[in-house]
């Protein structure tokens, strides 16, 4: 039986009063994700290693709320940051790999399989306040699929061929298996907009249109499910007021895929970037791309029936005239 289509202004209603905790709030998807409870009447608390930089953030992405400094890496930190803030509900935004420059295993084990053990048992200890949706609300990353290939539905064995991926899959496993259940783990794919890490391509893009330089890209066939960042936000915000999510695992995509090429290519004619300004072929493929088809969202249509609209010329356009759109994440993109 599917869900009824709820509008936004309806299904942010739940979170209104509610004490929420982001972890990662000062990452690429963590401040849209506390912009968007913000807006929604929340109490949030973000928590941050870096508070100044978490204040700057706040700031720009119009967030409102308490901001706690935290260290992921150590269990007395997270266990006093859940004491502080007693959230009814948590958005774990934090992950450690997919940028190449982190390569600590141990940290990697951390981050994206230990810590989301102890946070499912702390955030399972606050008071819920008759709150009937999630309590943890998990984001995994489509890298857990590995080269499986096909539409990716949620049941598919996952083959995960890089550490990020390999690391992801065992933070799923084992929030799925915690015993304090009432989470919910998404599965997140090519995530772009305000916010986004310098070197990944839109915010090249955005930085080339003060010039009349090259811009070098690799060939561009490689075909991704783009997802504007707040499509993204308000989907977790959805998915977490949901009362049940079959398996407890969805994708969360757009459903639709586009090249590299065609997606630099809109962003350019939106931007007034010349189109002969981009070098395809200039910079090598990616030896880590993970090829699939259109991803599969029935479950998420089925639990929330709503799934990400923002065409990729409405999401650049969103991100070139976004007035935070030049505060980058200061940490690699989580997904």
């Amino acid at each position: 039986m599917s869900a009824e289509p709820t509008d936004w202004a309806t299904a942010q209603r739940p979170y209104h009063g509610v004490p929420v905790l982001v972890l990662g709030a000062s990452g690429f998807i963590g401040r849209w994700v506390a912009r968007r409870l913000a807006a929604a009447g929340a109490h949030v608390t973000c928590a941050a290693r870096d508070v100044d930089a978490m204040r700057q953030v706040a700031a720009a992405y119009a967030i409102s709320g308490e901001i706690a400094a935290v260290d992921l890496a150590q269990d007395a930190s997270v266990t006093a940051l859940f004491e502080a803030a007693r959230p009814v509900v948590t958005f774990n935004l934090a992950g450690y790999g997919i940028d190449r420059s982190e390569r600590d295993e141990g940290m990697a084990h951390r981050i994206n399989a230990e810590l989301v053990g102890l946070v499912a048992t702390l955030a399972a200890k606050s008071e819920a306040l008759g709150w009937a949706g999630a309590r943890l609300v998990h984001t995994g990353s489509a890298l857990e699929y590995g080269t499986i290939g096909g539409s990716l539905p949620e049941d598919a064995a996952p083959a995960p061929t890089t550490l990020y991926g390999q690391t992801k899959l065992a933070g799923t496993r084992l929030l799925r298996d915690h015993p304090a259940q009432r989470s919910v783990t998404a599965r997140l794919f090519t995530v772009y907009g305000p916010g986004e890490h310098a070197g990944r391509l839109l915010p090249c893009l955005l930085a080339a249109r003060g010039s009349a330089a090259t811009i070098a890209l690799s060939v561009g066939t490689q075909r991704r499910d783009f997802t504007f960042v707040d499509d993204v936000a308000e989907g977790l915000l959805r998915l977490g007021a949901c009362a049940a999510v079959p398996g407890g695992l969805v994708n969360l995509a757009t459903g639709g895929l586009h090249s590299v090429r065609q997606f630099a290519e809109t962003a350019a004619a939106v931007l007034g970037i010349a189109a002969e300004r981009l070098d395809f072929g200039a910079l090598p493929q990616r030896d880590d791309e993970m090829p699939h088809g259109a991803v599969s969202l029935d479950r998420l249509r089925q639990s929330i029936a709503w799934t990400p609209g923002t065409t990729i010329a409405e999401g650049v356009r969103r991100s070139a005239t976004f007035p935070g759109e030049g505060i980058a994440s200061s940490a690699p993109p989580v997904h």
